[in-house]
């Protein structure tokens, strides 16, 4: 599936704020957010006039270049919220969230959601046993998600198990730091989710 290929650091510098796209790079000073305040292009720095439209655009796009997704699936996978019981916003977010690259991500196997689909699109990750290369495949409650038992000995492996005790898992995973493998306890609650981003202005933006 096609994906965006472009500068990263260029989305953020346009949303004002780190998306955390690049990983280590964007808690270090070397992080354009940091170092250029102003939006990309000539124009950057001009004062817009931002409508109510913008906004839930900019939000929508927001999210999406955060998990990585592209807008004919961001779409199903609102739809699909759409049709749970609960709130729209969050059932998206939630679904978002059991999204195998995003889980990798969250339980420190990889810097960045990026890194992590590239690890799932290699092969280097199982879930119940199982290669799995479809980033976009979601996890349910008791998977089990872990390392390939040949992935194990590759320099990336052995740089995340040395680094895995700073990593901070969320309360709906657990990580068994010995085997480099983690469970889904529970669908994580919104204060486990990401917290940057509105959901009700993605649910206002499709309900125009």
């Amino acid at each position: 599936m096609a994906r965006y290929t472009g500068p990263a650091c260029r989305i953020c510098r346009r949303h004002g704020e780190k998306l955390m796209l690049k990983g280590a790079k964007c808690v270090t000073p070397k992080c354009p957010v940091v170092r250029r305040h102003s939006p990309p292009g000539q124009h950057g720095s001009a004062r817009r006039k931002v409508s109510e439209y913008s906004l839930q655009l900019k939000e929508k796009q927001k999210t999406r270049f955060i998990y990585g997704v592209l807008e004919r699936q961001f779409r199903r996978h609102y739809a699909k919220a759409e049709r749970l019981p609960g709130q729209s916003g969050e059932n998206l977010l939630r679904i978002l969230e059991m999204r195998l690259d995003n889980v990798v991500y969250r339980l420190g196997f990889a810097d960045s959601r990026r890194q992590a689909r590239q690890l799932v699109q290699h092969g280097h990750i199982t879930v119940n046993g199982r290669v799995t290369n479809i980033p976009s495949c979601l996890v349910k409650e008791g998977d089990v998600m872990a390392w390939k038992e040949g992935s194990s000995k590759t320099a990336l492996y052995q740089m995340v198990a040395k680094d895995i005790e700073s990593k901070v898992i969320p309360g709906w995973l657990s990580l068994d730091q010995d085997s480099l493998s983690g469970r889904v306890l529970s669908a994580p609650e919104r204060s486990e989710m990401e917290s940057t981003i509105d959901e009700r202005l993605v649910v206002a933006f499709y309900s125009r």
